[in-house]
């Protein structure tokens, strides 16, 4: 049974494993229909594969990454902030996410990108902003991580990795994912950054 007052990160769980799982082994023309092309979003009005790549994934160890990540954050956040604030969130991580992709490559006819993981990124890093001094335990790590910490290192991996160019995984999306994150929270609850410092 759900926990009251969580409706949306269910449904968005169990749409993206659903849609995720169907692609990659049921039909792969999902995925295709769905990859999120810069070069060709404004060019051939390919609008809707800004949300639509987000509900698909390269291989199943980046649903899997995704989804446990998802879980552990989403739910706990749609509990405190509500609902609708959660699915704003939640759109606006993916839609700024994805702007800069298409920023950095629309002159790229060859490049293209799947995963919520600007999405995810955004509800993370929203999290860590109301509860900072939570800590994370991430394999095969031992011992539990600060929240603040697993931050940083998050979006100095994801610089890094943005710069390598290699696979399908939209590694500028966790990046501006997270920046969107805190933006979410500076229009919404400016107050939380200074009870942080309080």
């Amino acid at each position: 049974m759900l926990e009251s007052g969580i409706v949306a990160a269910p449904l968005i769980m169990i749409l993206t494993i659903g849609i995720s799982l169907i692609g990659l082994f049921r039909s792969p023309r999902i995925i295709d229909m769905c990859l999120f092309r810069p070069n060709q979003f404004l060019r051939a009005k390919k609008y809707n594969t800004i949300i639509l790549s987000g509900f698909v994934h390269a291989d199943v160890g980046h649903l899997l990454f995704n989804m446990f990540t998802f879980y552990f954050f989403a739910f706990p956040m749609e509990r405190f902030i509500g609902t609708v604030p959660f699915l704003i969130l939640y759109l606006f991580g993916l839609v700024v996410s994805h702007t800069c992709t298409w920023y950095k490559h629309r002159d790229n006819p060859g490049y293209a990108s799947l995963g919520a993981s600007g999405a995810i990124s955004a509800v993370l890093f929203a999290y860590i902003v109301y509860f900072p001094t939570t800590t994370l335990m991430i394999m095969p790590i031992p011992v539990p991580i600060p929240a603040f910490l697993f931050a940083i290192s998050y979006v100095g991996y994801s610089y890094w990795a943005s710069t390598q160019n290699t696979g399908r995984i939209n590694h500028d999306a966790h990046l501006c994912g997270a920046v969107s994150g805190l933006i979410f929270i500076a229009l919404t609850d400016p107050s939380a950054f200074s009870r942080i410092l309080g």
